[in-house]
């Protein structure tokens, strides 16, 4: 039982490199490496078994020549944190670092408080948050946000990955002892210090009507963001502690120089297991009913975790700036749950890509503030899969339907898979 012990503590310590298995399902240029600490949910099956309909889409793209030379011979390969080795880990967080001490290209008077090319997308987020939020562009937009952050850690910090993702079931149980968030140094840092005033998340609508508090909320003070300066923030929109300081600007803009705090929360964690993003994949045939669910609209009920995996994913890690919902990509935890997003959103995809793949969720129509909803030709103004999504000084405006497709979509620069 001991040595049993010992491995599996190794495995989700220290990472996966002697861990390569069988690749059935993936084509056979594709490495597939796996932690030994946690087996294969019904979510990483569903996505093993969907890969013929991925190559049989992606085959008859080359067929008709629409594939922007995008080929399973040169797609990139975005893992699960854990399943990555220790020097892996390593590297990226060293990578994240980098852009952390890189020169901003913001306004700086417009955005006094972007310190670094780190702060850039921050700024871009707390700027555009109620756009790339969104029922057209929450999937799209993001897309193509952490795609621009992934080319920036690789070409402006040399890093030879590509984003990671986090599979929410692999940390639910016990979050704040997860490799990627458990403080030590191939993590992204750990808990908060206890904060007495930070009592979690508020849910209106909901029962419970609450995330409460998962004993954090403080400083973080271990790991390789301890010494993270928070500079943007918070904004109207903040739901951390009290212990905050104000930002000068009343938008948020302003330098105001404060630690990284955070609450790694279980609550929030064990509403996106695996057993409910099998659901939001397989219970659904529609876009619509997808972002429902993937919100947690109508919430759930006789669910002790009803808050929708979107929410859920974004509050294992709160308080601040990780708890706004305007300066969130401000802890580095948050492109690793907007990658898992965008890996589920993939799966479902891939169940009917003929179908799916250019789905919009048009609830809430009423609500949708498109971001620069500019048409590549007057005619084509009303189709919002014409429209250009604008991360203006991130990267050049692409059109909407562009970001749906990352199997050769922007120019064939969209060209990745999940493993």
């Amino acid at each position: 039982m001991a040595s049993w012990t010992a491995l599996v503590l190794s495995a989700l310590f220290l990472g996966a490199q002697a861990t390569t298995i069988s690749n059935t399902g993936y084509p056979p240029n594709i490495q597939v490496i796996r932690n030994p600490a946690y087996p294969l949910d019904v979510v990483d099956n569903l996505a093993t078994d969907t890969m013929p309909n991925v190559t049989a889409w992606l085959d008859k793209k080359i067929a008709a020549g629409k594939n922007n030379n995008c080929t399973m011979d040169n797609v990139a390969v975005r893992r699960e944190w854990s399943d990555l080795s220790e020097e892996q880990r390593q590297e990226y967080v060293a990578a994240v670092k980098c852009l952390m001490k890189l020169p901003p290209k913001t306004d700086r008077d417009r955005f006094p408080g972007a310190l670094s090319r780190f702060d850039d997308f921050v700024a871009f987020h707390m700027t555009h948050a109620m756009q790339l939020h969104d029922n057209i562009h929450l999937f799209g937009a993001h897309k193509y946000y952490v795609w621009l952050y992934e080319q920036a850690l690789r070409n402006e910090c040399n890093y030879t990955g590509y984003q990671p993702y986090m599979n929410y079931d692999r940390y639910a149980q016990d979050p704040i002892n997860s490799p990627l968030l458990n403080g030590n140094a191939s993590s992204l840092g750990g808990n908060g210090e206890h904060d007495p005033a930070y009592r979690g998340v508020p849910q209106p609508g909901r029962t419970p009507n609450i995330i409460k508090s998962g004993g954090g909320g403080g400083c973080v003070k271990s790991g390789p963001f301890s010494d993270m300066v928070v500079s943007l923030g918070p904004t109207s929109m903040s739901t951390g502690s009290s212990s905050i300081p104000k930002n000068p600007r009343r938008d948020g803009t302003g330098s105001n120089p404060r630690c990284l705090r955070r609450d790694v929360n279980v609550n929030a964690a064990m509403g996106a297991t695996a057993d409910k993003a099998y659901s939001l994949i397989h219970d659904n045939d529609n876009m619509d009913d997808f972002y429902n669910q993937l919100l947690g609209t109508p919430p759930p009920k006789n669910d002790p975790y009803p808050w929708g995996i979107h929410t859920a994913g974004h509050y294992i890690a709160p308080v601040d700036p990780g708890g706004d919902p305007n300066t969130s990509p401000g802890d580095p935890y948050f492109y690793f749950h907007h990658t898992a997003l965008d890996r589920l959103w993939w799966i479902w995809q891939m169940q009917d890509p003929d179908k799916r793949l250019y789905a919009l969720a048009f609830v809430n129509t009423t609500m949708t503030m498109p971001m620069h909803r500019r048409a590549a030709d007057a005619t084509d103004a009303t189709d919002p899969m014409e429209s250009m999504v604008d991360m203006e000084w991130l990267g050049p405006p692409i059109k909407l339907k562009e970001t749906h497709d990352q199997l050769g979509g922007n120019g064939g620069a969209f060209c990745y898979i999940y493993v």
